[in-house]
């Protein structure tokens, strides 16, 4: 298929042709005809997202290292760009030579969001690849997944022939020496499921079973032959300073979001708040050395001419050394117009320093997440931040120039009373009245403004609060409207999350192998693109429910038992069971439990794991 001749009609009746054409600034493009291995890095999104992942650029540049194996990549097209390609039966295409996702040997989704999954049917579909993984001849590439979302691969288990769980930096690596091997011995499809399956976490969920209790719970998962791992382990990168890291990114010619350098200073987070699934499974911290960074820093501004450096982690001010960085950066590279972010921040006086010190010559917003309203609900979250914690930090923002403070919560968790969703109104309006009297003695009371974003709490896997129930439709409706009429001031802003699409995802994100049927049932009646609130349409998945007879309540508003087996207990991210359920009793106690930094708690990941939690501790120095 002529690809140039086709675009040339197609792109100029499309918004943003650019997503399509590829050639961008240190694209990496093989020859196709004597590479050994064709790997798809496909991403569930449009291009627009995910050339913002940073986890797809460094597996593009880790891929790409070697000489046997290009890697290519694969977006989700938009609406206008899916209904062009259907009309000239045109099939998915990679950027780099424009192959069609089918003439891959390998293809890999990351599941990063639960309303992503129908995309990923749609872009198998259009790509010429069956949807269901046991319709799979050898002929067709394997499907492999990764991301956060894969700690709990049951509800797309059907579609993928393989995960990877965690860290996939040297995962992929295991996988294109098995994939090579296998090749080279004319084997079958299922010889190599069998050999993949005993690589470290590598999971293959056509190698188990899956038995039901006749309440519909799960009975027991377990490997159906000798060989396969009753429990699949996370990768973990034990050193993260010395691990593989970019030199360069591929620089897009249109507007992306997160279109900048990120450093990476640190993986994982110890503050260990209840609902926070990123927090378990990308345990332990590990920090990358200040030197290291500077030395990345240099190469990345050289190699992309971008004007901003964000410095990302789950926390990035708890980065044992980022006063020291933060000053060398801004050493380097103020003069040159490059400037520095932070995209998470504690909610601390601290945090708000560091944020004045790269920000004097281009102020941008500042978001802290205090999470819940009331000191009580902070505690059963085990979010170990005050009201003065709040108040200090943006007495210190208000302070050093800022009129606009963003306060991010989440309404619906565990214990939660009217009286606590009042405690969020309250704390903004005190913020607010902080903010008018400090901006105000030089005369900036009335530029004050204050945007209070509020997200409805999904349960997930993996968590302390995997065996809480979710708050109906009706109560999280009721508290949205409450909040409004509380809210109710022309200098607070107030903004929500859809109660479908968070009702929907915590039927996933908590789903069996069952829920497969209800992805493939919404995408057969036109989901896709479910991220976007255009495309989304919940009477699709309502409709799927209803023709699958599953009841999404079963998985969304269920309280789980503690002896119940989950969907995903054979998937070890390290923090033991037991741990969580200690911590789900803390929480209804009410009872914190201190950051891990300052002493463990036994959460059990270090001793299973043979690693330990790594922070520079300040230049430079690994503290145990």
């Amino acid at each position: 298929m002529d690809y140039a001749k086709l675009l040339d009609v197609i792109l100029p009746s499309v918004t943003k042709p650019g997503r399509y054409t590829g050639n961008e600034l240190n694209i990496v493009r093989k020859d196709w005809d004597t590479t050994s291995v064709k790997f798809a890095l496909a991403f569930p999104d449009i291009y627009d997202v995910g050339m913002g992942n940073l986890g797809y650029k460094i597996l593009y540049h880790v891929l790409n290292a070697r000489e046997d194996t290009l890697a290519e990549r694969v977006y989700a097209p938009w609406a206008d760009m899916e209904v062009k390609m259907r009309e000239y039966d045109l099939s998915l295409f990679s950027l780099e030579t424009r192959h069609a996702l089918r003439e891959f040997d390998l293809v890999g989704f990351t599941l990063q969001y639960e309303l992503s999954y129908t995309t990923i049917l749609n872009m198998l579909q259009l790509g010429g690849i069956p949807i269901l993984a046991a319709d799979r001849s050898d002929l067709d590439p394997f499907v492999v997944g990764g991301g956060p979302c894969a700690f709990n691969p049951e509800p797309v288990a059907a579609f993928f022939d393989l995960f990877v769980i965690g860290d996939g930096e040297e995962a992929i690596n295991d996988l294109v020496d098995a994939y090579r091997e296998w090749k080279a011995g004319r084997g079958t499809r299922g010889d190599f499921l069998s050999q993949v399956a005993s690589i470290p976490g590598v999971y293959v969920p056509s190698l188990y079973r899956v038995e039901y209790h006749t309440d519909g719970t799960v009975k027991r998962i377990e490997p159906k032959g000798s060989g396969v791992p009753a429990t699949v382990n996370k990768r973990v990168i034990q050193d993260l300073d010395s691990a593989v890291y970019p030199e360069s990114f591929v620089v897009p010619y249109v507007e992306v979001i997160h279109d900048r350098i990120m450093l990476e200073v640190m993986r994982g987070c110890t503050r260990g708040c209840r609902f926070c699934q990123a927090g378990i499974i990308y345990r332990p911290v590990r920090e990358r050395r200040r030197k290291t960074l500077l030395k990345q820093a240099e190469k990345l501004v050289a190699s992309t001419g971008y004007e901003e450096i964000s410095l990302a982690s789950l926390s990035t001010s708890d980065y044992g050394e980022i006063q020291g960085l933060i000053q060398d950066l801004v050493v380097s590279y103020a003069d040159c117009g490059v400037a520095l972010s932070l995209p998470s921040l504690r909610l601390d006086s601290f945090s708000v320093g560091l944020a004045d010190q790269i920000q004097r010559q281009r102020r941008t917003g500042l978001t802290f997440a205090p999470e819940a309203g009331t000191q009580r609900l902070r505690d059963v979250i085990n979010k170990n931040v005050t009201e003065e914690d709040l108040l200090t930090a943006a007495e210190a923002a208000f302070t050093a120039g800022w009129d606009s403070l963003k306060l991010y919560f989440m309404i619906g968790l565990p214990t939660e009373t009217l009286d606590d969703v009042a405690g969020i109104a309250e704390l903004a309006h005190s913020v607010l009245r902080l903010g008018r009297q400090i901006r105000g003695r030089e005369g900036q009371a009335g530029r004050v403004r204050i945007n209070v974003s509020v997200g409805s709490f999904v349960p997930k896997s993996h968590t302390p609060f995997q065996w809480a129930p979710q708050a109906s439709k009706e109560e999280l409706e009721e508290r949205q409207r409450y909040l409004r009429k509380l809210l109710r001031n022309h200098s607070i802003s107030f903004s929500w999350t859809d109660v479908d699409k968070s009702l929907l995802e915590a039927v996933i994100a908590r789903g069996d192998r069952r829920v497969a049927e209800v992805i493939l049932a919404a995408w057969q009646r036109g989901s896709r693109l479910d991220t976007w609130s255009e495309h989304f349409d919940y009477d699709h998945w309502l409709q799927a429910f209803e023709a699958t007879g599953i009841d999404p309540y079963f998985y969304s508003q269920r309280a789980r038992s503690l002896e119940e087996t989950m969907p995903w207990d054979h998937i070890k991210t390290g923090v033991s069971k037991e741990y969580l359920a200690l911590e789900w009793a803390r929480a209804q106690r009410g009872q914190l439990t201190p950051d891990c930094r300052l002493g463990c708690t036994d959460c059990g990941l270090c001793p299973e794991f043979g690693v330990r939690n790594i922070w520079t501790g300040g230049e430079g120095n690994h503290v145990d």
